[in-house]
């Protein structure tokens, strides 16, 4: 028995808002503030004043200063510098979600897509705000195939399979997977997942966007 999905559904769970709305965040989204309360956050957990930080990256007090009250935008230069000082990746103070270090992501408030026939869940394991990469858990029930349309030029997933059996349909190629096996593959082209099992089959697959992705 092979299924064919009706419209994909989004279902959010109505206490998600207000469990993310509990971790601080910038008032706006403009690069500056962004940057801004990274930086400070980054540079208190490391317990460093500004002439501390200064001397260990070599950027002077008062370009710290007006970066971290949001009246300048670093070079990229300047960040990778402050970056190394702090012992952070750059990506780290380009940021607008997660300014305590961490987001809590509960299983029960987790944004999900079901199929219409309920035999395909997709659940976001990534905070709101994450732009580039995106992780997802998949769970497709046996004798079941779901259509994936294709997605923005130069989209890549990895995929892993957790439990079961999967089958990825990519054109004329059909790749069969068992538990623990993996494939990275291009994503800006229709695919499809099948379980030819009886049985429900679980994976994890990282959806990697190029820069132009949109929020």
């Amino acid at each position: 028995m092979t299924t064919t999905p009706a419209t994909v559904t989004t279902l959010v769970a109505p206490a998600a808002a207000h469990h993310l709305h509990a971790v601080p965040a910038p008032a706006r989204n403009d690069i500056e503030d962004i940057v801004a309360g990274n930086l400070s956050r980054l540079r208190a957990l490391r317990h460093l004043s500004l002439d501390g930080l200064s001397r260990k990256s070599g950027v002077s007090r008062a370009m710290l200063a007006q970066i971290e009250s949001g009246r300048s935008v670093p070079t990229i230069r300047v960040l990778q510098r402050v970056a190394s000082a702090l012992q952070v990746s750059v990506a780290a103070f380009l940021r607008n979600f997660a300014q305590q270090g961490f987001v809590v992501l509960p299983l029960q408030e987790s944004p999900r897509l079901v199929s219409g026939n309920d035999r395909f869940i997709s659940r976001s394991l990534t905070p709101p705000g994450e732009r580039r990469f995106v992780l997802h858990e998949l769970k497709l029930q046996g004798l079941s195939t779901e259509q994936i349309s294709a997605a923005l030029p130069g989209t890549q997933k990895n995929l892993v399979v957790t439990s079961g059996t999967l089958e990825i349909q990519l054109n004329d190629h059909k790749q069969l997977l068992g538990t623990g096996d993996a494939i990275f593959f291009d994503a800006d082209q229709p695919h499809a997942y099948r379980n030819p099992a009886d049985t429900e089959a679980a994976a994890y697959v990282v959806t990697q966007y190029p820069e132009q992705h949109p929020v």
